[in-house]
């Protein structure tokens, strides 16, 4: 991942880099390509922003592929990569909790044909499946926005850490 890059950082990738470094936040080439092009940002806030209005003009088909990045909730995750520190929590819940996602995560992909995305960062693995639990009960509709509303958060946190965390090597 890259991280503590900074603003400046940022801003001074080749084209390239930018689009790799925006693409381990989303998985998706149109958005990292759409945010980049948006450099150079002369603030923090301004980066979110275009990648929140970028996010929002997606179609469901790249929405999708933005998808495909992000692993089930309780599911083993590569070590080191932002969903393994985004899970933290899951891993340290009790077998019952963990068997009780498998089985929602199922559940939810049957009725809805994605993976369920929430934003599990700081929140305990009974938390997110309980939000699990209620999201069942929406429409493919609505259900769609909150995913899109989860996934606006999941880049920001992301995007936050590329520009200010410290990497451990």
């Amino acid at each position: 991942m890259h991280e503590a890059l900074g603003l400046d950082g940022f801003n001074r990738l080749s084209d390239r880099a930018a689009m790799h470094a925006l693409f381990e936040c989303c998985s998706s080439s149109i958005w990292a390509r759409r945010v980049a092009v948006g450099r150079p940002f002369d603030s923090a806030e301004a980066l979110l922003e275009r990648a929140d209005s970028e996010l929002a003009e997606l179609s469901e088909t790249e929405i999708d592929r933005a998808l495909d990045g992000h692993p089930r909730i309780g599911a083993s995750v590569t070590a080191g990569s932002s969903s393994q520190r985004e899970q933290a929590a899951v891993s340290a819940a009790d077998q019952g909790v963990k068997d009780a996602l498998a089985t929602g995560n199922r559940t939810y992909e049957e009725k809805f044909g994605h993976v369920y995305l929430v934003c599990a960062t700081g929140r305990p693995a009974t938390e997110l499946l309980a939000i699990l639990t209620e999201r069942l009960d929406n429409d493919r509709e609505t259900e769609r926005r909150v995913m899109r509303t989860e996934l606006a958060k999941i880049n920001r946190i992301r995007l936050t850490r590329m520009l200010t965390e410290r990497t451990e090597q």
